[in-house]
């Protein structure tokens, strides 16, 4: 980590700064952009003039009168630019796409099996290509396709390394990205889902994101406070701490029971043996919303069992609390349906807490079904703002 003092990294950075602001709100003005970021006036002139003449800002008419003379509207250009994100399970495809506001603009999935095939993958690409074609997504416009999948990925050698729920292993990047008629990049599906949360969240700070789906796993996202930070010779856009071999945040290999369950990984006692979705969706014929919807009937039987299921997540909360001192959100299948449940969870990890006997640091995810595909779109959104 260092701060950069050079004169033109600093005119970047407050370009950067000056145009993400804009894109945080519908519409502003340049006494609002230089009061907000302690830029001075002229500065901000400048820089707007830069950004209009590039097309990715624009003039919106004027904005309601102070008591003064109306400021000139300043907003973004979202449409400049698109992206498409993908998600794969063993299951399902999903889909969507995204804008310089990276909001969902559709998303659809479908019901279907993965196999490692050629046949596959053109069935997936061709899927895409319909996709872009029905929503009349604009070719010249697309940045590229994020794919996320749960796996481990080798950023250096572009390897798949590790899927355990796919079943695939040392896999090349380009033996996926091959298909597809756009630039496209393999991404961590939990890893995405963790930047659709926190893009959901202006200044979300530091965060932890548990990903409780069929397999656990997670990421950790970090405030930026303009500091640049590398990971080889990357610059991030999206602040994520990584790990030294990009396989941080494995947090379902957690040992949380020492001799306990047998995870699938050959360990005893791994979160993932206790707090997949599998473990409760395996009960109800692999659908998890049946499991929840007998939980809300009061079923005895399924009351133990989740019981048991926020005694162990209570453990792993804490322990990621322990860690990391920030937000926890609980994303994933389980996540996307724990809402309800969260007050009793938060009573719980405040038993446990050290510091304060507070669980307020823990929350639901706001991005369910479509998160892990919107996240790898707006991770290249986000290589596109950070160029800005």
């Amino acid at each position: 980590m260092k701060r950069s003092t050079n004169s033109v990294e600093v005119k970047r950075q407050n370009r950067n700064r000056v145009f993400r602001y804009v894109n945080g709100h519908a519409e502003t003005s340049m006494p609002e952009i230089s009061a907000a970021l302690d830029i001075s006036g002229p500065t901000v002139l400048t820089i707007v003039n830069e950004l209009k003449e590039e097309g990715v800002l624009k003039e919106a008419g004027e904005l309601k009168s102070t008591g003064g003379r109306k400021a000139k509207a300043i907003a973004a250009v979202k449409d400049i630019k698109y992206a498409v994100g993908i998600d794969l399970t063993a299951n399902h495809i999903g889909i969507t796409y995204t804008d310089l506001s990276e909001k969902a603009l559709k998303h659809v999935r479908i019901r279907k099996s993965f196999e490692y095939t050629n046949e596959y993958l053109d069935e997936l690409a061709a899927f895409t290509r319909r996709f872009i074609e029905e929503n009349a997504i604009p070719e010249d416009k697309i940045l590229g396709i994020g794919i996320s999948m749960p796996c481990i990925i080798d950023k250096k050698e572009q390897l798949i390394t590790y899927s355990n729920a796919l079943d695939i292993y040392n896999v090349s990047c380009s033996e996926w990205t091959e298909h597809f008629k756009y630039p496209a990049v393999i991404l961590n599906d939990a890893n995405c889902a963790a930047i659709a949360e926190s893009a959901e969240h202006v200044n979300c700070g530091n965060m932890v994101y548990l990903m409780l789906s069929n397999t656990v796993g997670g990421a950790v996202m970090y405030e930026n406070s303009n500091v640049i930070m590398t990971a080889g010779n990357e610059l991030e856009a999206v602040n994520m701490y990584r790990g030294d071999n990009w396989r941080s945040a494995e947090f379902g290999h957690m040992v949380i029971h020492p001799g306990g369950r047998t995870c699938y990984c050959g360990k005893k006692g791994c979160l993932d043996a206790y707090c997949s979705a599998l473990r409760l969706a395996d009960l109800t014929e692999g659908k998890l919303e049946i499991f929840f919807e007998k939980l809300e009937e009061g079923n005895a039987e399924y009351e133990k069992i989740w019981d048991e299921y926020l005694d162990n997540l209570a453990i792993a909360v804490d322990n990621l609390r322990m860690c990391f001192d920030c937000e926890v959100v609980l994303g994933g299948y389980v996540g996307n349906l724990i809402r309800p449940y969260v007050p009793r969870l938060r009573q719980m990890v405040a038993e446990k807490n050290l510091f304060g006997h507070d669980g307020n640091y823990v929350r639901a995810c706001d991005y369910k079904a479509e998160a892990s595909a919107l996240g790898a779109a707006i991770k290249l959104i986000e290589n596109y703002i950070e160029t800005i």
